[in-house]
């Protein structure tokens, strides 16, 4: 397998891996280990799917020089992304720092832009790595008029 069907490959797992655990652990994908507090809304699924999916062409678009400079955007987009569509007073990490009340009143309301954010950072991302990566995605300079005959 040659290495970019081997990435695309590794992207794809990442991808899919990334939905169904994300998925069942906050309780989007219906199972019988964890039942979900807080009503699900689309705008959880479309962050769910958004999230996972950048993930994936993130990982799939690595570079085959070990370049992690954005890696840990990358993992700040994922977190926030998590954080966008989980249930929000079943996260033992935030419910130890904040009351359950204090996280619905305050928290609950501000995760549809988090979700934005981290989207917005992932997707950034990606693109950011495209266009370095694709040199013949930028413009050529314009020709120089030496040894041109405009006449």
């Amino acid at each position: 397998m040659d290495a970019s069907r081997l990435r695309l490959a590794k992207g794809a797992a990442v991808s899919l891996g990334s939905f169904v655990l994300f998925g069942v652990v906050t309780g989007l994908i219906p199972n019988p280990i964890y039942v979900r507090m807080v009503p699900s809304r689309p705008v959880d699924y479309l962050f769910l799917v958004l999230t996972a999916g950048l993930l994936g062409v993130y990982v799939a678009q690595r570079p085959p020089v070990e370049d992690r400079s954005d890696d840990r955007l990358a993992t700040l987009g994922t977190v926030g992304g998590f954080l966008a569509f989980g249930c929000p007073i079943c996260n033992a990490f935030l419910l130890a720092l904040f009351s359950s009340s204090a996280l619905m009143t305050y928290f609950d309301p501000l995760r549809p832009l988090l979700g934005a954010v981290a989207v917005v950072l992932l997707g950034g991302l990606v693109y950011a790595r495209y266009t370095r990566a694709c040199e013949t995605c930028q413009p050529d300079a314009p020709a120089e008029s030496a040894g041109e005959n405009h006449g």
